[in-house]
């Protein structure tokens, strides 16, 4: 029987390489609205943060996130973004 293997996702804040379980996605879908997608599913181009603030903050200063989904980052999602890693510290 063969072993289902984990899918890896990279950060985009800290550049390391995680299951995708363990990171939060956030989407930009083909209408170009720019949200945070907890089921992993949403249709649209995909980047991935760890549960960390470090990390979103390096994302939105080098502007790695904007840049993974070729758009900019409204304040609105960049806010909601540091909630849910805030409200999920399980490491």
């Amino acid at each position: 029987m063969a072993v289902k293997r984990e899918v890896q996702r990279t950060c985009m804040g800290c550049r390391t390489t995680r299951n995708k379980k363990e990171l939060i996605r956030v989407v930009r879908s083909p209408e170009g609205e720019v949200s945070v997608d907890l089921t992993g599913k949403k249709n649209g181009r995909g980047a991935y943060l760890c549960r960390d603030p470090e990390c979103l903050k390096k994302a939105l200063k080098n502007k790695s996130l904007a840049r993974a989904l070729n758009t900019s980052i409204p304040e609105e999602v960049a806010e909601r973004l540091g909630k849910e890693i805030a409200g999920n510290d399980e490491g």
